[in-house]
């Protein structure tokens, strides 16, 4: 699988958010250094979570325990 561009996000718990649109994966880098790769995640999803006030709350809310995942 190719290295996902990823931007860096202001928030405690992420370092930064990439999406492949093409394979629907997002891919998220927590502060901890660890890399999660999220799979069947609709556009919109990746879009909300960029555009969230707080990337971590939404994370939880909307992504986390719904989509499978793989630790990198």
């Amino acid at each position: 699988m190719k290295k996902m561009n990823r931007q860096h996000v202001d928030s405690s718990n992420i370092e930064s958010i990439g999406y492949d649109p093409q394979n629907q994966t997002l891919e998220i880098e927590f502060q901890n250094g660890y890399v999660y790769q999220y799979f069947d995640v609709p556009e919109i999803v990746y879009q909300n979570l960029m555009a969230a006030v707080s990337h971590g709350k939404y994370f939880s809310d909307n992504v986390k325990g719904f989509f499978r995942y793989a630790r990198l």
